[in-house]
């Protein structure tokens, strides 16, 4: 009995680590080159993945004020940010001139199928990850209220401090 409880318990553990990483997902840059979503990475370093799209007015506002504070917060923890846009095919021409327009400095993707934002189980957006140096994702977050996006950088210093 000991036995199989602690084979299932094993099991269940595995199972949930297994979820925890990024699926391996196409997607393309702003280039219009493939990349792997499991290959994302930030040499060993955390790294935030925020999924939004161009007609989402709270995923706006997160993305300026995070903006803001991002030299910042790349000096301090040596983070990176992915934005992931969700627009559809016919709309994703408006993405870059709007990352452009906003002088953001993020990596950007698109994922105009919604593939890589159905296979984490996202539903809306705006919706942010944290992702720690080993491919773990250690935050999920839906939603956005100014100032929100502090609970992004707390989570980095927490990795960095490990």
């Amino acid at each position: 009995m000991l036995r199989s409880i602690t084979a299932l318990a094993i099991a269940i553990a595995a199972a949930f680590s297994a979820s925890a990483q990024l699926p391996s997902v196409p997607v393309k840059d702003l280039t219009g080159k493939t990349v792997d979503t499991a290959a994302l990475s930030n040499d060993g370093k955390p790294f935030a993945i925020s999924f939004f799209a161009t007609w989402c007015k709270p995923c706006m506002r997160e993305l300026k004020a995070i903006s803001e504070v991002y030299p910042d917060w790349q000096d301090e923890t040596g983070m990176k940010m992915y934005i992931v846009s969700i627009d559809e095919a016919q709309n994703v021409s408006k993405v870059k001139p709007l990352v452009d327009a906003e002088g953001w400095d993020y990596e950007v993707l698109l994922d105009s199928n919604q593939d890589f934002f159905r296979s984490l189980g996202i539903q809306s957006v705006p919706h942010m990850l944290v992702v720690d140096g080993k491919g773990n994702i250690v935050l999920s977050h839906s939603g956005y209220t100014d100032g929100s996006e502090d609970e992004v950088i707390r989570k980095i210093r927490s990795l960095k401090a490990e």
